[in-house]
């Protein structure tokens, strides 16, 4: 079957793909640029894409395409700006800049596949546009990883905050009715907490919706990190997961009976998070 590559789409004409680079966004060293996008979008169609640091990656009047590495090859376009203006700045946004219309359907829906052996993150669309195939246009636009099923959630603080307060309706719908046993790992130093999700306590959602508002959700010793490290230390280091789950319909004195025995099975308060 012959491939749909991006200027099938895109259709730029001779010119334009003369006056087009495109910027590769990726993992630095410091921040994912995914988990950024999935946040605050404009901080990658602005903060990322128009930085400019010891080079410049375009010139006043160019088009300029951002794209933004997913996973396995595979990239998302975000935006696609003309430079109206180059800034006389450095370690700083550079440019100013204005989005094209035309193409704004494609934001954050158009999934493209390319394997990247080159370093740096600027280049000539020209020399692109043949390797970028197009191989999804998603129905809405790019929020985070769909929900991956209960036994395979593995979730930075951050990553649920976003998801909570971005109330991406695939993880909400799953989370919102579901009782549970869940853990929360400070991979800092190894150490567990082992919890639960009852209809007393509000199920899943609320249970984890708790943790993100305050960083411990009530729990005595969580409270204590909270007061000696700082709301920080939690945003950085706590994971969470789940154990076991269940449907609404499930006994909840069944569900502590679960939550005890996985306290004692991981020795959570002898060497854990645990008080009781």
């Amino acid at each position: 079957m012959e491939k749909i590559l991006i200027n099938d789409l895109l259709q730029f004409t001779k010119k334009e793909i003369d006056n087009c680079r495109l910027k590769l966004n990726v993992f630095n060293g410091n921040a994912d640029p995914l988990e950024e996008y999935k946040k605050h979008p404009d901080k990658i169609n602005i903060d990322w894409f128009l930085w400019h640091k010891e080079r410049r990656y375009f010139k006043e009047g160019q088009i300029a395409i951002c794209l933004l590495y997913l996973y396995d090859d595979k990239w998302l376009l975000t935006t696609i700006k003309r430079i109206t203006k180059e800034l006389d700045v450095v370690d700083d946004i550079g440019f100013e800049a204005e989005e094209i219309p035309v193409f704004k359907k494609y934001y954050g829906r158009l999934v493209l596949k390319y394997h990247n052996t080159e370093r740096g993150m600027g280049r000539k669309y020209s020399s692109m546009m043949e390797k970028l195939e197009v191989i999804e246009i998603l129905s809405t636009t790019y929020d985070g990883d769909e929900f991956p099923g209960y036994e395979n959630i593995r979730l930075s603080f951050t990553q649920l905050e976003t998801i909570i307060k971005n109330k991406r309706s695939g993880w909400i719908d799953a989370l919102r009715n579901q009782k549970a046993v869940y853990l929360i790992t400070d991979i800092s130093n190894g150490k567990m907490y082992v919890g639960s999700a009852t209809a007393q306590f509000g199920m899943l959602l609320k249970r984890w919706s708790n943790y993100i508002a305050d960083g411990h959700g009530g729990n005595v010793e969580l409270k204590k990190i909270v007061s000696t490290e700082g709301l920080d230390y939690v945003r950085k280091y706590f994971q969470y997961s789940v154990l076991e789950n269940y449907n609404a319909r499930m006994d909840d004195n069944y569900i502590l009976k679960r939550e005890k025995w996985w306290k004692d099975t991981l020795c959570t308060k002898k060497y854990g998070y645990n008080k009781n």
